[in-house]
């Protein structure tokens, strides 16, 4: 898609950093990071929303997510690491890729993050895990 920053980087009509690449993936620094070595890790071929990808390629990014976390987190020193994967804006996806982030944490660091959990009500929680089974559409 020629408006995708991301598949404009991976034709190198934009410059990155480059971490990692291969025949279907490619990792690089976030230009925008919300910490030192904030790195993403893109499948090559442009899908905005991880359930359009076919699961060869989901997997194949998968095979490289302990690697880069290990990689970004020892090289950065880093207590602990966040890996986030967002579908959709509202969710917090800014560029409309498939993309994975790395962001270091360390105690302190002021990045925060959100999680209101609330109590739950298990009966609404069978209702929707059985809604969810009724969708799921799985080969294995």
């Amino acid at each position: 898609m020629s408006d995708c920053v991301f598949c404009r980087i991976v034709a190198g009509e934009i410059p990155c950093t480059k971490v990692y690449e291969d025949d279907l993936c490619l990792a690089f620094m976030d230009s925008g990071p919300l910490a030192d070595g904030h790195t993403l890790l893109i499948p090559k071929k442009h899908y905005e929303f991880l359930h359009e990808m076919p699961p060869e390629e989901v997997a194949h990014l998968a095979r490289r997510l302990p690697a880069m976390a290990k990689a970004v987190q020892e090289t950065m020193g880093a207590e602990g690491l966040n890996v986030l994967q967002n579908n959709g804006r509202v969710s917090g996806q800014a560029v409309p890729h498939v993309h994975f982030h790395f962001i270091p944490r360390a105690r302190g660091d002021g990045l925060g993050y959100r999680w209101p959990a609330k109590e739950a009500d298990f009966d609404v929680l069978k209702e929707q895990a059985e809604a969810i089974r009724a969708k799921l559409d799985l080969e294995w």
